[in-house]
Protein backbone atom coordinates (compact mmCIF):
# COMPACT_ATOMS: atom_id res chain seq x y z
CA UNK A 1 0.00 0.00 0.00
CA UNK A 2 1.19 3.86 -0.56
CA UNK A 3 2.63 5.60 2.42
CA UNK A 4 0.44 7.28 4.66
CA UNK A 5 2.63 10.30 6.12
CA UNK A 6 1.81 11.47 9.52
CA UNK A 7 3.59 14.25 9.08
CA UNK A 8 5.99 15.79 6.29
CA UNK A 9 8.62 16.44 8.45
CA UNK A 10 10.73 15.09 11.88
CA UNK A 11 12.88 16.05 14.83
CA UNK A 12 16.17 14.51 14.80
CA UNK A 13 19.65 14.84 16.32
CA UNK A 14 22.55 15.34 13.49
CA UNK A 15 25.42 14.25 13.20
CA UNK A 16 27.25 16.81 10.48
CA UNK A 17 30.81 16.39 11.15
CA UNK A 18 32.80 13.99 13.30
CA UNK A 19 34.38 15.56 16.68
CA UNK A 20 35.07 15.14 20.48
CA UNK A 21 31.61 14.51 22.09
CA UNK A 22 32.83 17.81 24.72
CA UNK A 23 32.42 19.90 21.66
CA UNK A 24 29.10 19.02 21.10
CA UNK A 25 28.99 18.01 17.58
CA UNK A 26 25.31 16.78 17.45
CA UNK A 27 22.46 19.14 16.55
CA UNK A 28 18.66 18.71 16.75
CA UNK A 29 17.18 19.66 13.49
CA UNK A 30 13.94 19.17 11.18
CA UNK A 31 14.33 16.82 8.84
CA UNK A 32 11.76 15.26 5.59
CA UNK A 33 9.96 12.25 7.10
CA UNK A 34 11.44 9.42 4.84
CA UNK A 35 10.18 7.87 1.90
CA UNK A 36 9.07 4.02 1.48
CA UNK A 37 10.37 1.53 -1.00
CA UNK A 38 8.71 -1.99 -1.12
CA UNK A 39 8.94 -4.08 1.54
CA UNK A 40 9.80 -1.63 3.92
CA UNK A 41 7.68 0.29 6.99
CA UNK A 42 7.60 3.51 8.86
CA UNK A 43 8.07 3.08 12.60
CA UNK A 44 7.64 6.05 14.65
CA UNK A 45 10.05 5.82 17.38
CA UNK A 46 9.37 5.76 21.32
CA UNK A 47 13.09 4.65 22.63
CA UNK A 48 16.16 4.39 21.42
CA UNK A 49 19.27 3.35 23.89
CA UNK A 50 22.98 5.22 23.47
CA UNK A 51 25.54 2.81 22.81
CA UNK A 52 29.50 3.37 23.11
CA UNK A 53 29.80 2.43 19.68
CA UNK A 54 28.02 5.67 18.67
CA UNK A 55 30.33 7.46 20.89
CA UNK A 56 33.11 5.92 18.94
CA UNK A 57 31.57 6.84 15.57
CA UNK A 58 30.59 10.54 16.18
CA UNK A 59 34.50 11.18 17.35
CA UNK A 60 35.79 9.80 14.59
CA UNK A 61 37.45 6.70 15.91
CA UNK A 62 35.58 4.45 12.69
CA UNK A 63 36.77 6.69 10.14
CA UNK A 64 39.36 4.15 9.00
CA UNK A 65 36.35 1.10 9.23
CA UNK A 66 34.47 3.47 6.83
CA UNK A 67 31.80 4.84 9.43
CA UNK A 68 29.36 7.02 8.95
CA UNK A 69 29.18 6.64 5.10
CA UNK A 70 27.45 9.47 4.78
CA UNK A 71 27.09 12.95 6.73
CA UNK A 72 24.56 14.08 8.05
CA UNK A 73 23.30 11.20 9.66
CA UNK A 74 21.28 10.30 12.39
CA UNK A 75 22.91 8.01 14.97
CA UNK A 76 21.35 5.49 17.29
CA UNK A 77 21.17 1.57 16.52
CA UNK A 78 18.71 0.09 19.33
CA UNK A 79 15.14 0.99 18.82
CA UNK A 80 11.99 0.28 19.97
CA UNK A 81 8.38 2.21 18.19
CA UNK A 82 5.08 1.38 17.02
CA UNK A 83 4.35 0.72 13.19
CA UNK A 84 3.40 4.12 11.45
CA UNK A 85 2.56 2.65 7.76
CA UNK A 86 3.68 -0.12 5.75
CA UNK A 87 4.64 -0.51 1.94
CA UNK A 88 3.77 -2.95 -0.50
CA UNK A 89 5.39 -6.67 -0.50
CA UNK A 90 5.33 -6.26 4.06
CA UNK A 91 3.89 -9.60 5.38
CA UNK A 92 3.06 -10.14 9.23
CA UNK A 93 3.41 -6.63 10.41
CA UNK A 94 0.87 -4.28 11.05
CA UNK A 95 0.37 -0.60 11.23
CA UNK A 96 0.30 0.13 15.41
CA UNK A 97 2.37 -2.90 16.26
CA UNK A 98 5.21 -2.16 18.93
CA UNK A 99 8.26 -3.68 17.22
CA UNK A 100 12.48 -3.24 17.52
CA UNK A 101 15.33 -2.49 15.51
CA UNK A 102 18.67 -3.52 16.35
CA UNK A 103 22.38 -2.89 14.43
CA UNK A 104 22.05 -4.92 11.67
CA UNK A 105 20.07 -3.35 9.50
CA UNK A 106 19.99 -5.42 6.25
CA UNK A 107 21.68 -8.34 4.60
CA UNK A 108 21.93 -9.68 1.35
CA UNK A 109 20.52 -13.08 2.10
CA UNK A 110 23.08 -14.72 -0.81
CA UNK A 111 25.97 -14.66 0.24
CA UNK A 112 27.87 -17.62 2.13
CA UNK A 113 27.57 -15.67 5.33
CA UNK A 114 24.13 -15.20 5.26
CA UNK A 115 23.30 -18.86 3.79
CA UNK A 116 25.61 -20.34 6.47
CA UNK A 117 23.48 -18.54 9.25
CA UNK A 118 25.96 -16.11 9.93
CA UNK A 119 24.26 -12.82 8.30
CA UNK A 120 26.12 -10.70 10.89
CA UNK A 121 29.47 -11.17 8.89
CA UNK A 122 27.81 -10.19 5.38
CA UNK A 123 29.71 -7.97 3.05
CA UNK A 124 26.99 -5.65 2.08
CA UNK A 125 25.53 -5.49 5.05
CA UNK A 126 23.91 -2.29 6.31
CA UNK A 127 24.27 -1.07 10.11
CA UNK A 128 21.45 1.17 11.34
CA UNK A 129 22.76 4.57 11.76
CA UNK A 130 26.13 4.16 10.50
CA UNK A 131 25.55 3.01 7.10
CA UNK A 132 21.72 4.49 7.60
CA UNK A 133 19.86 7.16 9.40
CA UNK A 134 18.90 5.71 12.66
CA UNK A 135 16.81 6.23 15.68
CA UNK A 136 18.21 9.63 17.50
CA UNK A 137 14.78 10.53 16.01
CA UNK A 138 10.66 10.69 15.57
CA UNK A 139 10.59 8.31 13.08
CA UNK A 140 12.89 5.84 11.16
CA UNK A 141 12.21 3.51 7.94
CA UNK A 142 13.47 -0.20 8.25
CA UNK A 143 12.98 -3.48 5.97
CA UNK A 144 10.24 -5.71 7.60
CA UNK A 145 12.32 -8.21 7.45
CA UNK A 146 14.68 -6.90 10.14
CA UNK A 147 12.05 -6.03 12.27
CA UNK A 148 11.18 -7.80 15.42
CA UNK A 149 7.75 -7.60 17.31
CA UNK A 150 8.29 -6.74 21.10
CA UNK A 151 6.36 -8.66 23.83
CA UNK A 152 3.35 -6.92 25.48
CA UNK A 153 4.79 -7.69 29.11
CA UNK A 154 8.28 -5.33 27.53
CA UNK A 155 7.34 -1.56 28.20
CA UNK A 156 9.60 0.27 25.92
CA UNK A 157 12.61 1.25 28.29
CA UNK A 158 12.95 -2.42 29.63
CA UNK A 159 13.02 -3.49 25.66
CA UNK A 160 15.10 -1.23 23.83
CA UNK A 161 18.42 -2.25 25.14
CA UNK A 162 17.69 -5.33 24.39
CA UNK A 163 18.46 -4.21 20.85
CA UNK A 164 21.88 -3.75 21.36
CA UNK A 165 23.31 -4.14 24.45
CA UNK A 166 21.17 -7.62 24.85
CA UNK A 167 21.81 -9.17 21.65
CA UNK A 168 25.76 -8.16 21.94
CA UNK A 169 25.77 -9.90 25.02
CA UNK A 170 23.70 -12.59 24.18
CA UNK A 171 26.48 -13.67 20.90
CA UNK A 172 29.49 -12.58 23.80
CA UNK A 173 28.42 -15.48 26.51
CA UNK A 174 27.43 -17.81 23.55
CA UNK A 175 30.93 -17.79 22.57
CA UNK A 176 32.26 -17.82 26.18
CA UNK A 177 30.62 -21.41 26.47
CA UNK A 178 29.54 -20.55 30.34
CA UNK A 179 27.94 -23.11 31.63
CA UNK A 180 27.35 -24.80 34.86
CA UNK A 181 30.50 -25.17 37.17
CA UNK A 182 32.50 -22.25 34.88
CA UNK A 183 33.74 -19.18 35.94
CA UNK A 184 33.33 -16.50 33.75
CA UNK A 185 35.29 -12.76 33.85
CA UNK A 186 33.21 -10.28 32.28
CA UNK A 187 35.20 -7.06 32.14
CA UNK A 188 33.13 -3.68 31.80
CA UNK A 189 30.26 -3.81 33.52
CA UNK A 190 28.47 -0.75 32.07
CA UNK A 191 24.66 -1.91 30.41
CA UNK A 192 26.46 -4.68 27.94
CA UNK A 193 28.23 -6.20 31.28
CA UNK A 194 25.61 -6.50 33.30
CA UNK A 195 23.22 -7.98 30.66
CA UNK A 196 26.08 -10.56 29.96
CA UNK A 197 26.44 -11.17 34.12
CA UNK A 198 22.64 -12.46 33.68
CA UNK A 199 22.95 -14.44 30.87
CA UNK A 200 25.68 -15.96 32.22
CA UNK A 201 23.95 -16.54 35.22
CA UNK A 202 21.08 -18.30 33.39
CA UNK A 203 23.60 -21.11 32.44
CA UNK A 204 24.56 -22.11 35.17
CA UNK A 205 28.12 -20.05 35.90
CA UNK A 206 29.74 -17.98 38.39
CA UNK A 207 30.53 -14.57 37.16
CA UNK A 208 33.10 -12.18 38.64
CA UNK A 209 32.58 -8.44 37.22
CA UNK A 210 35.68 -6.13 36.64
CA UNK A 211 35.13 -2.55 36.55
CA UNK A 212 37.20 0.28 37.91
CA UNK A 213 33.63 1.90 38.34
CA UNK A 214 31.82 1.68 41.85
CA UNK A 215 29.04 2.37 40.62
CA UNK A 216 29.35 -0.70 38.16
CA UNK A 217 30.19 -2.79 40.36
CA UNK A 218 27.41 -2.01 43.25
CA UNK A 219 25.24 -3.09 40.52
CA UNK A 220 26.82 -5.80 39.55
CA UNK A 221 26.32 -6.85 43.11
CA UNK A 222 22.92 -6.70 43.14
CA UNK A 223 22.33 -8.50 40.08
CA UNK A 224 24.26 -11.85 40.94
CA UNK A 225 27.75 -11.72 40.39
CA UNK A 226 29.51 -14.34 42.61
CA UNK A 227 32.19 -11.47 43.14
CA UNK A 228 33.59 -8.53 42.39
CA UNK A 229 37.07 -6.88 41.67
CA UNK A 230 38.10 -3.46 40.83
CA UNK A 231 41.80 -2.82 39.04
CA UNK A 232 42.06 0.62 40.94
CA UNK A 233 42.28 -1.82 44.24
CA UNK A 234 43.45 -5.05 43.52
CA UNK A 235 45.86 -6.78 40.97
CA UNK A 236 43.61 -8.21 38.49
CA UNK A 237 45.79 -11.07 37.45
CA UNK A 238 47.45 -11.93 40.60
CA UNK A 239 43.60 -12.29 42.17
CA UNK A 240 42.80 -14.48 38.99
CA UNK A 241 45.60 -16.79 39.87
CA UNK A 242 44.86 -16.50 43.48
CA UNK A 243 41.39 -17.98 42.92
CA UNK A 244 42.07 -20.60 39.93
CA UNK A 245 41.50 -18.67 37.30
CA UNK A 246 38.42 -18.27 34.99
CA UNK A 247 37.42 -20.42 32.45
CA UNK A 248 36.36 -17.69 30.05
CA UNK A 249 36.60 -13.70 29.62
CA UNK A 250 34.72 -11.53 28.24
CA UNK A 251 36.20 -7.68 27.81
CA UNK A 252 33.48 -5.00 27.14
CA UNK A 253 36.01 -2.36 28.55
CA UNK A 254 37.23 -0.17 26.04
CA UNK A 255 40.56 -0.53 27.18
CA UNK A 256 43.91 -2.33 26.12
CA UNK A 257 44.79 -3.29 29.44
CA UNK A 258 41.42 -4.84 30.09
CA UNK A 259 42.47 -7.19 26.95
CA UNK A 260 45.99 -8.06 28.65
CA UNK A 261 44.49 -8.55 31.96
CA UNK A 262 41.54 -10.93 30.35
CA UNK A 263 44.20 -12.98 28.72
CA UNK A 264 46.37 -13.54 31.66
CA UNK A 265 42.97 -14.09 33.96
CA UNK A 266 41.50 -17.02 31.69
CA UNK A 267 43.27 -20.50 32.25
CA UNK A 268 45.37 -22.68 29.68
CA UNK A 269 42.79 -23.66 26.99
CA UNK A 270 39.98 -20.77 28.19
CA UNK A 271 38.50 -18.37 25.97
CA UNK A 272 38.88 -14.94 25.65
CA UNK A 273 35.61 -13.17 23.88
CA UNK A 274 36.47 -9.45 22.70
CA UNK A 275 33.01 -7.37 22.42
CA UNK A 276 35.07 -3.98 22.01
CA UNK A 277 38.30 -3.54 19.67
CA UNK A 278 42.06 -3.35 20.74
CA UNK A 279 45.27 -4.56 20.73
CA UNK A 280 47.00 -7.51 21.86
CA UNK A 281 50.85 -7.11 22.75
CA UNK A 282 51.85 -10.19 23.17
CA UNK A 283 49.61 -13.45 22.69
CA UNK A 284 50.83 -16.82 24.90
CA UNK A 285 50.32 -19.44 21.87
CA UNK A 286 51.66 -21.93 24.26
CA UNK A 287 48.60 -22.17 26.25
CA UNK A 288 46.49 -22.40 23.80
CA UNK A 289 43.65 -20.09 24.73
CA UNK A 290 41.12 -19.37 22.04
CA UNK A 291 39.83 -15.48 21.15
CA UNK A 292 36.76 -14.89 19.53
CA UNK A 293 35.54 -11.45 18.33
CA UNK A 294 31.77 -10.19 18.45
CA UNK A 295 29.97 -7.55 17.80
CA UNK A 296 26.61 -7.26 16.66
CA UNK A 297 23.91 -10.43 16.24
CA UNK A 298 21.58 -12.17 13.81
CA UNK A 299 18.17 -11.79 13.68
CA UNK A 300 17.70 -15.39 14.85
CA UNK A 301 20.02 -14.44 17.87
CA UNK A 302 18.05 -11.13 18.39
CA UNK A 303 14.87 -13.70 18.51
CA UNK A 304 16.66 -15.56 21.29
CA UNK A 305 16.94 -12.75 23.49
CA UNK A 306 13.66 -11.31 23.14
CA UNK A 307 12.36 -14.86 23.82
CA UNK A 308 14.71 -14.57 27.28
CA UNK A 309 13.51 -11.09 28.04
CA UNK A 310 9.69 -12.27 27.73
CA UNK A 311 10.43 -15.22 29.86
CA UNK A 312 11.86 -12.88 32.58
CA UNK A 313 15.20 -13.68 32.68
CA UNK A 314 17.15 -10.33 32.36
CA UNK A 315 16.67 -7.03 34.09
CA UNK A 316 18.58 -3.59 32.56
CA UNK A 317 18.62 -0.46 34.46
CA UNK A 318 18.06 2.61 32.31
CA UNK A 319 17.63 6.07 32.76
CA UNK A 320 15.78 8.48 30.42
CA UNK A 321 16.21 11.34 28.45
CA UNK A 322 15.17 13.58 25.06
CA UNK A 323 16.64 14.07 22.16
CA UNK A 324 18.08 17.10 23.16
CA UNK A 325 20.74 15.90 25.41
CA UNK A 326 22.31 13.48 23.30
CA UNK A 327 25.59 14.86 23.42
CA UNK A 328 25.43 15.44 27.31
CA UNK A 329 24.39 11.64 27.66
CA UNK A 330 27.42 10.78 25.18
CA UNK A 331 29.66 12.73 27.37
CA UNK A 332 28.52 11.29 30.91
CA UNK A 333 29.08 7.74 28.95
CA UNK A 334 32.46 8.40 27.85
CA UNK A 335 33.49 9.03 31.38
CA UNK A 336 31.43 6.31 32.95
CA UNK A 337 28.62 7.93 34.53
CA UNK A 338 25.39 5.93 33.02
CA UNK A 339 24.75 3.52 35.67
CA UNK A 340 22.93 1.26 33.25
CA UNK A 341 21.87 2.14 29.46
CA UNK A 342 21.05 5.45 28.63
CA UNK A 343 17.36 5.97 26.48
CA UNK A 344 16.44 8.62 24.68
CA UNK A 345 12.64 9.37 23.76
CA UNK A 346 11.67 12.20 21.46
Amino acid sequence: MPLKKSRETLKAVLLDKTAPIESRPLRVASVDVPSLSEEEVLVKIRACGVCRSNLHMIEGEWVKRGFPTKLPIIPGHEIVGTIDSISRGVEGLEVGERVGIQPLYHACGVCDYCLGGRENLCKRKVLTGQSVDGGYAEYIKAPYRFVYKVPDNLDDLEATPLFCPGVTAYKAVEYSDASLGKTVAIFGMGGVGQVALQMAKLRGAKVVAVSRSKKHLKVSSELGAHSVVSPEEEDIVKYFRRTNYADSSIVFAPYDRAIEEALKATKPGGIVVLGISGSIKEFPYYEEKIVKGTLIGTRKDMREVIKIAKDGGIRILVERHGLEEANEILRRLKHSEIEGRAVLTP
